[in-house]
């Protein structure tokens, strides 16, 4: 399955432990978005709120479309973003720099009534303490970590001295055990990544919607575009070494029985 030629001590299982180590940077990312605001951070968000004036949509739905000028003169010349991510809230109040933290009463009291006259900062909390849950992304980068800890432990190239005095390099299969329990960790991880990408983004997409109807002219909303792209990205990877697995551990199986025939 694997050849030494020019690169002799890179083996298959170390493409496997590459991609990984790839699916757990990119969802620890997504992880950390909103948490601080070191460069990059604050624009790896769920969702995003804010003030914005645009003409309102009508509805025969709607039974008070009045409503929405009485909101506007509410909101005034407010231009708050409010950005959600997994373990933070990163604020815009001025269209300045951002501020961030996972306290969203220590972000309301860095701002004006004036600023966020709709209270979407505690919009924004709201949906981040009742509707988010990334424990099961961590539970699945904790089993993608176990995995890789396993996949270092397959054997590499060694050279062998044959009969005749020569020496030949050669590698031995993998434990089949090892090999059995590495597939079954980093399958439940997959499964687990796209549960949560799957949950992030319907619960991101309906609440940006609800949100900006009730905000109706002066509101607006969105999903984070990045945070989507490092989830899904981190789901194919994990699939990619799912299959990666599966294919060695039937290749290793159907060597095993040729060579017993």
């Amino acid at each position: 399955m694997d050849s030494p030629g020019l690169v002799p001590f890179l083996g298959y299982h170390h493409i496997l432990m590459f991609l990984i180590a790839a699916g757990i940077i990119l969802l620890s990312l997504l992880l950390a978005g909103c948490s601080s605001t070191s460069p990059g951070i604050p624009n790896i968000f769920l969702i995003s709120l804010y003030y914005q004036s645009y003409p309102p949509s009508f509805d025969p739905a709607q039974v008070d479309p009045g409503v929405t000028t009485a909101i506007a003169n509410i909101v005034g010349q407010a231009v708050l973003e409010v950005r959600v991510g997994y373990f933070g809230i990163c604020i815009n109040p001025d269209g300045g720099s951002f501020l961030c933290s996972n306290n969203a009463s220590s972000l309301a009291s860095q701002v004006s009534v004036d600023q966020d006259p709709l209270n979407l900062i505690w919009v924004a909390s709201t949906f981040k303490d009742s509707i988010v849950f990334p424990y099961l992304i961590i539970v699945a980068i904790v089993f993608a970590f176990i995995c890789f800890i396993l996949l270092a432990t397959f054997p590499g190239w060694h050279e062998e001295t044959d009969e005749r005095g020569s020496e030949r390099e050669i590698k031995p299969f993998p434990s089949r055990p090892v090999s059995q329990v590495a597939l079954a960790l980093i399958f439940i991880a997959s499964v687990f990544v796209l549960v949560s990408v799957l949950w992030q983004h319907t619960a991101s997409v309906a609440a940006s919607t609800v949100t900006q109807d009730l905000g109706n002219g002066s509101v607006k909303s969105g999903v984070g575009t990045t945070a989507m792209i490092l989830g899904w990205f981190g789901f194919a990877l994990f699939i990619i070494v799912t299959i990666g697995l599966l294919v060695m551990i039937l290749s290793i199986s159907l060597l095993d029985r040729l060579t017993d025939d």
